[in-house]
């Protein structure tokens, strides 16, 4: 992979949950009372025995904590700073229910694996298996190709991952809230994952359908070079409103406007002073609250029906308006209205009596309606069965397609979930593929 970019927006937004010191981090665990049945445990989809990890870092054993973590996530560092632990590990937390601040679960995670990689880089090479002989592609070098390279790799297998774009990581490069993770952190992950064992990264590659031409490779010939294959090819670009006055500058995709803001070193915000932000899900809060922690003095979200009915989880939205940013609930959008090509407002439709319409002054809108589907790329492979969302069919014990020869996990499968969820798919998979090849 290419160097990242020095100058990038995304430098500006400090880390919201820093590393814990040493005594910070001990004090917390000594905390946990290390429930049997740990309801947090169950909450995790990737099943991290959490009591075992935080009763380490209390006993100062940080690379046996991590072993703990890595050996059921081995995207355990990125999923501590990203995973919406406030739903999940530390929302099921007993302390919730007696009224007292849950475990800090999240940012003992991240105690435990930056600082025993920090101290021993080989930390989880020395349980790598002899090589096998096998070889497994991997599409797409998101977090499920990336887990499940990293789990077969570990197996002995060699492993190859196609990524089209310039830099691997899927979201937490490109889409994930710098303040959570910035993209030079995970690609520090990315590298890690690398250095497990034989695999090879190729960047610049796309995978097609038929015959192929230059940057590019065919399913076909993937099936018939490879002992398996794992698709983890996300999702697919932005959707869009098709509502007059929306082509042209100043009208943005979010994933792809959040991307900007955290990777291109020309990306300005020079001339914004009111952003709007259509959708309720948490895309549309991430870019709000970047876009409001970046100086940009207005930022309001519009959404087309109550804050209660909203996708997003409630405490981003509590972040959000500490950040500033309004909420406009029952507006549909309608029309972007311009002075010439320049962005000059938003007019919407009320929801909630059909009727009235105004127009919201803005010199930005950010559409953060979901995206589309790349899945039939997916079914390029042959037996491979999409359902009626669009969404990649697997067994979910294995993540095994109709084609026993091909896998798949992460968005293209869930059609868009956490992290976490990502990584237990590629976990599966691996788990899969190397019983199958009977290695």
């Amino acid at each position: 992979m290419k160097d990242l970019p020095t100058e990038r927006l995304e430098n500006q937004l400090p880390d919201k949950a820093p590393l814990y010191s040493h005594g910070e981090a001990v004090t917390e665990a000594n905390r946990c009372i290390y429930c049997s049945d740990a309801p947090c445990v169950q909450a995790c989809p990737t099943g991290i025995d959490i009591p075992t990890f935080i009763h380490k870092i209390a006993t100062d054993n940080v690379k046996g904590s991590a072993r703990t973590i890595f050996n059921d996530n081995l995207l355990g560092y990125s999923c501590s700073r990203v995973c919406p632990v406030e739903v999940l590990c530390a929302g099921s937390c007993v302390y919730n229910h007696w009224g007292r601040p849950p475990i800090e679960i999240g940012r003992l995670q991240r105690y435990a694996t930056e600082t025993a990689l920090a101290r021993d880089a080989e930390l989880l090479k020395r349980t790598r298996k002899a090589p096998t002989g096998k070889k497994i592609a991997c599409i797409g070098g998101g977090p499920a190709s990336l887990a499940a390279a990293g789990h077969l790799a570990l197996d002995g297998h060699t492993v190859h991952i196609y990524e089209k774009r310039a830099y691997a990581g899927g979201l937490n490069t490109t889409g994930v809230a710098p303040y959570k993770l910035h993209a030079h952190d995970s690609l520090k992950e990315v590298q890690m994952i690398l250095a497990l064992g034989d695999i090879e990264l190729k960047t610049g590659v796309e995978i097609v359908d038929g015959e192929a031409s230059d940057g590019q490779v065919s399913a076909q010939t993937l099936l018939g070079d490879y002992d398996a294959i794992f698709v983890g090819i996300g999702l697919g670009p932005d959707n869009f409103l098709h509502v007059e006055g929306e082509d042209g500058p100043g009208v943005v995709g979010a994933t792809e406007y959040i991307e900007q803001l955290k990777l291109d070193p020309e990306a300005k915000l020079d001339g914004i002073r009111t952003a709007l932000v259509v959708g309720g899900g948490n895309t549309a809060i991430d870019v709000a609250r970047e876009l409001a922690q970046l100086g940009v003095p207005e930022v309001a979200m519009v959404y087309r029906k109550t804050e209660a009915a909203m996708s997003g989880y409630a405490h981003e939205m509590v972040g959000a308006r500490k950040d500033g940013v309004r909420l406009v609930e029952n507006r549909q959008p309608a029309a972007v209205v311009r002075d010439g090509d320049r962005v000059v407002g938003l007019r919407v439709r009320a929801t909630d009596d059909g009727a009235s319409e105004e127009t919201i002054p803005c010199d930005l809108v950010a559409l953060a309606i979901g995206q589309s589907r790349l899945t039939q790329l997916a079914a390029a492979f042959g037996e491979v069965e999409l359902d009626g969302k669009g969404r990649v069919r697997v067994d979910a014990e294995t993540n095994r397609t109709g084609n026993p020869k091909v896998y798949a996990g992460g968005d293209c499968v869930n059609g868009g979930k956490e992290v976490v969820n990502a990584a237990q798919h590629g976990k599966l998979a691996a788990r899969a593929i190397t019983a199958s090849l009977g290695a």
